[in-house]
């Protein structure tokens, strides 16, 4: 003889259907672009010839992509090269902070805002 509960079913029996809930998609990991990689090394590479710059490293969050300058790798960053795509339409997705934290230059064109970073042209 076979247990019946009160719905009338087997004890092993599935009750009801499971529908799963749609799973959140993450948002996209925010990064560099391939030419926006061009224009940032481009720049680290004429500092680094010049003997400025030693060293750099990259962040990619989920809010920012972030390039960090070093002029050596036991210290703070010299300046931070950040895209940060829910500024685009406000003040600009690009912008250069200094070590201390000073905006230095916010826009829309990384060209522009790296521009902040080149040496002044000097005499020859």
């Amino acid at each position: 003889m076979t247990e019946r509960t009160s719905a009338g079913s087997r004890p092993d029996e599935a009750v009801g259907h499971v529908i799963p809930f749609p799973a959140r998609a993450e948002p996209p990991q925010i990064a560099f672009n391939r030419d926006e990689l061009r224009t940032i090394f481009n720049l680290y590479g004429r500092q680094v010839a010049a003997g400025e710059w030693r060293d750099y490293a990259m962040d990619f969050r989920r809010d920012k992509a972030v390039f960090s300058i070093y002029r050596r790798a036991s210290e703070m960053p010299l300046y931070r090269i950040e895209k940060d795509p829910k500024l685009a339409r406000r003040q600009g997705a690009y912008a250069v902070i200094a070590a201390s934290g000073l905006v230095m230059k916010r826009g829309t064109e990384l060209a522009r805002v790296l521009a902040v970073l080149e040496p002044p042209p000097r005499a020859v």
